[in-house]
């Protein structure tokens, strides 16, 4: 009886890194698939894109407050003077990111706009090479020309876009302007270590109070009616509750999961585009995502097998596998919102 509860035990203990990574990748997928309907609730709000994030800070503040609170993560938070002022900057970005998606969903429409945000990776790739001096190697410039032919071709540039009144072309402009923002922010975030991101996302939101306060239309807040649900929604699912979800799975997940699962939220925004408001891309447009997904894959997953073959040849017992996993994931948390949206 007892060999076989040890076997038992055993088994139990070689399967707790797999339940781990099935849970985190469950996490992560429902994740996405929220961040896919930010675009509708944007929308049906009916707030003005710089209204809609200042209630979204303030609605996403007050629950990523309470949580932080019941989870107890104030206490011994690891914030110094230089960490806080470098969540500060990033949260600057960061909001600033929000405000030009939205307004790049008007002007062109959910769909397009998510696909050209999402070459946000690359402007993290020219970031740290212009800042930082991080080498852009051989073939991450073949995945920044395959990303760029696939951004012109969802672009879906026509005549008549660049002899009418330009809202469209400015609508693209906002999308890949946002995507800038991320990447700055992400640029900055990831050198805020020994805290964890559920405060450094609260401090973001809660700068972004004031910060928009002097772009808000206040004055429209009388006259949204059910609007204020969807922006409630906003605050507490898409940046409470999402965000949550988003840094449970990255502590749970290596690298390349995180990277490929990343792309459900454009998948979900594409579809929830079209099964709301009857949006879809045209056939040339099609042929330009395939090539923004595979480029940005190929940009996260550059480094995999280096790191598949570090971890078991360091910690090969499997009830230490769960450490490894977590301090391989944690600094995938910057690439896989790179990735993400973050939106």
């Amino acid at each position: 009886m007892s060999g076989m509860g040890g076997t038992g035990d055993g088994t139990s203990a070689s399967n707790a890194p797999a339940r781990r990574e099935t849970r985190g990748a469950v996490e992560l997928t429902a994740a996405m698939l929220l961040s896919g309907t930010i675009g509708v609730f944007v929308v049906e709000s009916g707030a003005s894109p710089f209204t809609v994030v200042f209630y979204r800070c303030v609605f996403g503040a007050l629950f990523l407050g309470l949580y932080c609170l019941a989870r107890g993560f104030f206490r011994n938070h690891g914030f110094t003077p230089k960490k806080l002022a470098l969540a500060a900057l990033g949260g600057v970005f960061i909001v600033f990111n929000w405000a030009f998606l939205f307004e790049a969903y008007g002007r062109t429409s959910i769909s397009v706009a998510t696909v050209v945000y999402h070459t946000q990776p690359f402007f993290v790739v020219l970031l740290g090479a212009l800042f930082f001096r991080e080498r852009i190697t051989r073939q991450k410039a073949g995945w920044l020309l395959v990303a760029f032919l696939g951004l012109v071709l969802v672009a879906g540039v026509s005549a008549s876009d660049l002899s009418g009144d330009g809202a469209y072309l400015v609508g693209l402009g906002y999308a890949l302007l946002a995507a800038l923002f991320y990447g700055l922010s992400t640029i900055i975030t990831k050198r805020v270590t020994g805290v964890r991101p559920h405060l450094v996302a609260l401090v973001q939101v809660l700068l972004g109070i004031p910060l928009l306060l002097p772009f808000t239309r206040l004055g429209e807040s009388a006259h949204l009616g059910t609007g204020w649900a969807w922006l409630a929604g906003l605050g507490f699912l898409h940046t409470g509750v999402m965000y949550a979800l988003m840094y449970s799975a990255y502590q749970k997940l290596p690298t390349a999961k995180i990277a490929v699962l990343a792309f459900v939220y454009p998948a979900a925004a594409l579809l929830s585009d079209w099964a709301v408001y009857g949006h879809h891309v045209t056939w040339v447009q099609a042929l330009g995502i395939p090539l923004i997904v595979a480029a940005s894959l190929g940009t996260n997953l550059g480094r995999r097998p280096r790191l598949r073959r570090a971890l078991p040849a360091v910690r090969p017992p499997a009830s230490a596998a769960s450490p490894g996993r977590r301090t391989a994931a944690t600094p995938a948390t910057a690439a896989a919102r790179r990735a993400t949206p973050a939106a």
